[in-house]
């Protein structure tokens, strides 16, 4: 059971681990009221403190990378460095600016944005209760069989009918003719080879067509869809397998916070007066349930 990402608008993706901090917004001022007693110091920069939270902080972003003292010199000379630059930036009066206050505001606004999700996911984790009925759903969804097949497209209908006579007289001829022939750029390499699929990926006259032919037999009429005419092989076919809950229960978790998350911001717009005011240019449609679809179709890698 394969899970793609449910994929939320891009407005909505929010990465903590990419949040910038924002020394700048800062005044030397500021930062030192903000000290307290029990700061631990990292360093200093004209008196202003780097504390040793904020270097664990960004030490912790670092994933895959061991927290030992060079990483943390490298962390503290960054935030040095970035901070010495953020003063100079204040003394030029930089930080009073029309573009770098709007730059400002927008940070601070994903950086709220950032820890309300993460609050709401502590908050509100998924259940099992959850993770079984979106199981259920997905068990549903994987009836039938999946096949594996190969194709071969090409442009006109006289020539689909000729491959079609020289597979009569020899059926082994199949991979080589389209490696020659077929205008599919993703399967003719590998002789028209699609590998296993379920048929609803395909265009409806391609599936139709796969679901008539016998194990080992191709069509005896050229399919034609929108790319052009295909001859199709059809060699094996398999009843679908539904993975136990378990095998798929981490990603099935990702998938069902997805969706949440998702809900949420869609229950926030709803409730909110949101006036925009220029169109919009139309939203891309996003995968909203889990199948075994390919991520795009063999036959319209020809297109």
């Amino acid at each position: 059971m394969r899970l793609p990402n449910i994929m939320l608008p891009s407005s909505c993706i929010l990465t903590i681990g990419a949040v910038f901090i924002l020394c700048a917004c800062n005044s030397a001022d500021h930062t030192k009221a903000a000290v307290s007693s029990k700061t631990s110091i990292a360093a200093t920069v004209n008196g202003t403190v780097i504390s040793e939270e904020r270097v664990d902080m960004l030490a912790k972003q670092r994933h895959g990378q061991p927290d030992n003292p060079e990483m943390r010199k490298e962390i503290i000379e960054q935030l040095s460095t970035q901070l010495l630059l953020s003063q100079e930036a204040i003394k030029k009066g930089l930080d009073k600016t029309p573009e770098v206050l709007d730059r400002i505001d927008l940070n601070q606004q994903s950086i709220l944005a950032n820890a309300f999700i993460q609050d709401y996911m502590k908050n509100n984790p998924v259940s099992d209760e959850m993770l079984k009925a979106e199981y259920e759903k997905i068990k549903g969804q994987m009836v039938g069989s999946e096949y594996k097949a190969r194709h071969i497209l090409v442009e006109k209908e006289a020539e689909a009918k000729d491959i079609i006579a020289k597979l009569t007289k020899n059926p082994k001829a199949f991979e080589s003719l389209a490696k020659e022939k077929s205008k599919d750029a993703g399967s003719k390499a590998n002789g028209g080879d699609l590998g296993w699929f379920d048929p609803r990926s395909m265009v409806p006259e391609f599936g139709a067509a796969l679901a008539k032919l016998a194990k080992g037999k191709f069509n005896e009429e050229p399919v034609k869809s929108q790319f052009g005419y295909h001859v199709i092989l059809l060699e094996d076919s398999r009843p679908k397998t539904i993975p136990t809950l378990d095998q798929v229960k981490s990603a099935l978790q990702k998938q069902v916070q997805q969706q949440n998350l998702k809900k949420l911001f869609d229950d926030l717009k709803a409730k909110a007066k949101i006036e925009i005011a220029q169109a919009a240019a139309p939203a891309i449609s996003q995968p909203n349930a889990i199948t075994q679809h390919k991520e795009s179709k063999p036959a319209e890698q020809s297109k």
